[in-house]
């Protein structure tokens, strides 16, 4: 069953010194899928389908009103997945703690083929966050830290095989400095670029220009030092322009230094709304076709909108979720406990 909750949404541009300013005043969410589950990762393919991972080893795909549903099981474990990307054949989805494994589900556009295993890592300290694709080829998984560095694997083949990259060639970070697995946004991606952004002792931001060959860090002034203060969620919508944002997990309405932006890939950044609202957040995505202007964020306290790119913000909602991820500039997809939703942006 379908539950419509709130009213449309109301979008209008608003003349400014140079950019046109985003206005909406309200939000329509519909369920598409309920279930006992914790969905943090979610992968839309348009405007009716949209690929989800969750826990108790379910992960599936929401086709209109069907649920195509599989549990994966490793040996006799159900799979905590908070991990989901895509290429144009198949869909990849990573579990969290250990062991973390990585399984290759063929796609043809309608049904899952098969699924294969095609990454497993063993150790007390493994823990994998988020995970994106540059491409049909070349993908990326980030993870807690193991050693001086954080856990980085790669693949150059369309996800048939995944290689750990060494500590070597990574950025050293921190003893308590985390990649949080709140909505599988801690990874952004433009071009051959990623970025990736850290919390707890530090909260960092590894930017790679080639696809993970060689690397750099960079500070920023989000809240830190604390196992849950941080960034939790990073999203870029050009090379140069960049979003991140999170806070206290343990103090969700706390808003001092949670929000930042950056103009020149992430080399420098800004807080913006400082003290002010929104407080914590898990997820924070560009709105498609806006020029940066328009920002939806959300988080356990509800769904808050900035039409000014990120300079003043408002609640939409006090509904929950995790993660949000937009299919075009009117509909975007939500989950979080127990459920998948569609948001309506009009």
């Amino acid at each position: 069953m379908r539950f419509i909750i709130a009213i449309a949404v109301v979008l209008a541009f608003v003349s400014c010194t140079n950019k046109a300013e985003i206005e909406i005043n309200s939000v329509k969410i519909t369920p598409v899928f309920m279930d006992s589950l914790s969905i943090r990762a979610i992968h839309p393919l348009d405007e009716n389908r949209v690929w989800f991972a969750a826990n108790k080893g379910k992960v599936g795909l929401i086709d209109g009103d069907t649920p195509k549903l599989a549990v994966i099981k490793y040996a006799d474990s159900l799979l905590h997945f908070r991990s989901i990307a895509a290429t144009t054949e198949a869909v990849f989805v990573l579990s969290i703690a250990n062991p973390a494994v990585l399984y290759k589900i063929g796609f043809n556009g309608t049904e899952a083929t098969n699924i294969e295993e095609v990454y497993n890592e063993i150790g007390p300290e493994v823990f994998y966050d988020s995970m994106k694709f540059w491409n049909d080829d070349e993908g990326i998984a980030v993870g807690d830290l193991i050693g001086d560095c954080l856990s980085v694997i790669v693949t150059r083949d369309g996800g048939n095989s995944w290689e750990k990259l060494p500590c070597e060639m990574l950025p050293k970070v921190e003893k308590g400095e985390v990649a949080f697995a709140a909505s599988n946004s801690n990874i952004a991606i433009y071009g051959d670029n990623a970025w990736v952004a850290t919390g707890g002792k530090k909260s960092r931001v590894m930017h790679t220009a080639d696809r993970g060959k060689t690397w750099k860090v960079y500070d920023t002034p989000i809240a830190s030092g604390k196992a849950m203060t941080g960034i939790f969620s990073i999203d870029f919508r050009d090379e140069n322009n960049g979003i991140v944002i999170g806070g206290n997990w343990e103090q969700k309405s706390d808003n001092s230094k949670n929000k930042a932006i950056t103009t020149n890939g992430g080399k420098s950044w800004k807080l913006i709304a400082d003290g002010e609202e929104p407080g914590y957040k898990s997820s924070v995505k560009y709105i498609p076709g806006t020029a940066g202007q328009g920002i939806v964020a959300v988080g356990s306290p509800g769904i808050s909108f900035s039409g000014d790119g990120g300079k003043s913000w408002k609640e939409l909602s006090k509904e929950a979720f995790f993660a949000i991820e937009f299919v075009n500039d009117s509909v975007a997809f939500a989950s979080g406990n127990n459920r998948i939703a569609k948001l309506l942006f009009k």
